[in-house]
């Protein structure tokens, strides 16, 4: 079983500010990715609903996404978030990953 720990989070933008929240995402890319124990950190959007993003993140294991969490870029991301989008996310455990 492994210890990696796996976050998505799904953000919707509010009306008119979709332009804002993928400039935001997109800037958070290198620096997440930059950081120790990420194995990756990808934004997609939903092509039925434009205003829709998905981040699909992996770190290597907790200690790693509670490092992430301590982040400067991520504490920023938090706070502009709410003005943004609403915002759902879910850390989880491998069960059965390839």
């Amino acid at each position: 079983m492994s210890s990696h720990a796996k976050i998505t989070a799904v953000l919707t933008a509010h009306p008119g500010k979709a332009a804002d929240l993928r400039a935001l995402l997109v800037g958070m890319a290198p620096l997440c990715r930059a950081e120790p124990g990420n194995l990756r950190w990808d934004v997609w959007q939903d092509r039925a609903h434009g205003e829709r993003y998905v981040l699909d993140e992996l770190y290597l294991d907790g200690a790693a996404v509670e490092a992430h969490r301590k982040t400067m870029h991520y504490q920023n991301y938090l706070a502009k978030v709410p003005e943004l989008a609403q915002r759902s996310a879910w850390v989880l455990e491998a069960v059965a990953v390839r």
